[in-house]
């Protein structure tokens, strides 16, 4: 069953735009290219502001790490969690979108300093734990331009690929994908559709983050920088089937609160005139 939204989530300060990746030498290990179908001019090559990992952080931040999947995993809002992916009507809609594909990846985006803050961890947490979950998640992408070399690595040795280019966002949906975008910026969220604009590129697309009908809330009493930056996510409100994630404890809701699932079913190209690219 579709909730509604409740409160303004705050989008992720923004970061340095100018983003672009190698990850060190000295015999540490790099972060390889990951080449997808983003349009070149779209693509910036990113590397990490400390080149160097630093192995004593690795240790201390994997250690943070593991307690946190853990608390997650133990918690209540993760059995509610788990229980609102296997509702039928939320389970149908993964299946619709994954369609003959036996698994769809997962593109993480702006997930913020997992080494400074607790907020990112759980957020990051609840992701892999999904992917330990479910059969038909499969590899987990990571970008964020603020990553560290020491937090790519603990990212690698979780199991995560970090990208080595900033897609400002743009990755398009050729196949079934989910984009896992808790608390990002409007404006990422806008440039993943409208990279995605196209009946059948958004059909292969499952989007985590921000509740969508917040924004149609703040866009309703005339806000002009959330009218303005999300041109495209409000036109997609009328064809986006929306379910917002239960945040019923005080440990998890500031990590998730207004987040909600989206899938987008546009049956007509008609309803992709409300927007110009």
């Amino acid at each position: 069953m579709k909730a509604s939204a409740k409160l303004l989530a705050l989008d992720k300060p923004s970061q340095n735009e100018n983003w672009t990746v190698v990850m060190p030498r000295g015999g540490k290990k790099r972060i390889h290219s990951l080449r997808h179908n983003t349009p070149e001019a779209e693509q910036q090559p990113w590397v990490p502001t400390e080149l160097e990992s630093d192995p004593e952080r690795e240790a201390k931040l994997i250690q943070k790490m593991e307690f946190c999947i853990k608390k997650v995993e133990s918690s209540r809002f993760y059995q509610n969690f788990l229980e609102q992916v296997e509702n039928p009507e939320i389970l149908d809609s993964f299946h619709r979108v994954l369609g003959f594909e036996p698994k769809m990846p997962m593109v993480i985006y702006g997930i913020g300093s997992i080494e400074s803050y607790e907020n990112p961890r759980f957020q990051l947490s609840l992701a892999i734990l999904m992917k330990r979950k479910f059969c038909w998640i499969g590899d987990i992408e990571v970008f964020d331009p603020i990553l560290s070399a020491t937090e790519s690595r603990v990212l690698e040795s979780l199991g995560c690929s970090v990208l080595s280019v900033n897609e400002q966002g743009r990755r398009r949906a050729a196949k079934p994908m989910l984009f896992y975008m808790p608390h990002c910026e409007a404006g990422l969220y806008n440039n993943l559709l409208q990279a995605n604009w196209e009946m059948e590129l958004l059909n292969h697309i499952v989007l985590f983050g921000n509740s969508f009908e917040m924004y149609e809330f703040f866009s309703e009493i005339k806000n002009p920088i959330v009218v303005e930056s999300t041109k495209h996510v409000l036109a997609a409100r009328k064809f986006a089937d929306e379910y917002v994630i239960k945040t019923a404890s005080d440990d998890f809701f500031a990590a998730f609160h207004d987040s909600s699932w989206h899938f987008f079913n546009p049956a007509l190209d008609t309803e992709l005139l409300l927007v110009k690219n």
